[in-house]
């Protein structure tokens, strides 16, 4: 990725790493899922950063910013993003969360909506609007959740098996391709998930996302009026649907073909779909 800048930043009692390409247009922040990290908006970055600024962050115990304590959550995660738009001193971004950063990229954009110019949602969902029927393993949840919400327990299990978790589980039963994730993407993913403590960011998100629906919910009573895309791969209507519960403007776009890693699976689909939000938002 000879194209981005990588950043470093102490905020909030933590240090994030990010990455920055661009010089000009509206700016753009990216914020992961899992099993990623920022690594995984890098074809999309050079697609957007030819009309924007653009930023991807690796979220508190993800890739090369710092590890989390035990008791991490939503709240603590959103708290480090709105601090490191702040820092980044460039006015509103258009927020993107995908996966399990839903509920703290909506925590930024309901709580700090001057900081927000748009918010987009890709595969995802919310806690308190069906997020936590993924978990449900009767009726076809995902057995990772209980095992990532579980504190010690990924570390039990995971730790050592890396590369065997991202090639035999976590990519082949989300990817609609196989060809999405190329060798060099996998080293990068193992690289970072290796380190000691690497999975306490997820195990908090994941703790958050059966817990928190609530408080959500209550966040959500006053809708957020800013322009809101939900972008879905597989689950197709899954992120509408959510989006629509807690927003007063939402465009959908649904892209065919692929799985739930829709950054690496189809940049340039999406990077049309977000150029086009991003311009409609900017001129209106």
């Amino acid at each position: 990725m000879n194209r981005v800048d990588h950043h470093r930043v102490r905020l909030n009692g933590t240090e994030l790493h990010y990455v920055a390409a661009g010089t000009s247009g509206s700016p753009v922040l990216l914020v992961h899922g899992f099993p990623e990290t920022w690594w995984v908006f890098r074809k999309l970055i050079p697609l957007l950063s030819e009309h924007h600024r653009v930023f991807a962050v690796d979220l508190r115990g993800f890739g090369d910013s710092a590890t989390a304590a035990p008791e991490h959550d939503s709240a603590t995660a959103a708290g480090d993003l709105g601090e490191l738009i702040t820092r980044l001193d460039v006015g509103p971004v258009h927020l993107a969360g995908q996966d399990i950063s839903g509920a703290t990229t909506f925590r930024v954009a309901a709580t700090r909506s001057e900081l927000v110019r748009s918010y987009t949602g890709i595969e995802t969902g919310l806690p308190g609007f069906g997020a936590e029927a993924l978990a449900d393993v009767t009726n076809g949840g995902a057995w990772h959740i209980g095992v990532l919400a579980a504190p010690g327990i990924p570390e039990m299990l995971l730790a050592g098996r890396e590369r065997a978790f991202l090639t035999d589980y976590a990519i082949p039963s989300l990817a609609g391709s196989s060809d999405a994730f190329a060798d060099a993407d996998i080293d990068e993913l193992v690289r970072t998930y290796s380190r000691p403590d690497a999975f306490r960011g997820a195990t908090g998100l994941y703790r958050s996302l059966l817990s928190e629906g609530d408080e959500l919910r209550k966040l959500a009573e006053r809708k957020l009026d800013l322009p809101v895309l939900a972008v879905g791969g597989f689950s197709a209507d899954f992120t509408p649907a959510t989006l629509r519960q807690v927003a007063t403007d939402v465009t959908a776009v649904h892209i065919d073909g692929i799985g739930h890693y829709v950054a690496m699976e189809a940049p340039d689909r999406l990077a049309a779909a977000l150029r086009t939000f991003y311009t409609g938002v900017d001129a209106g």
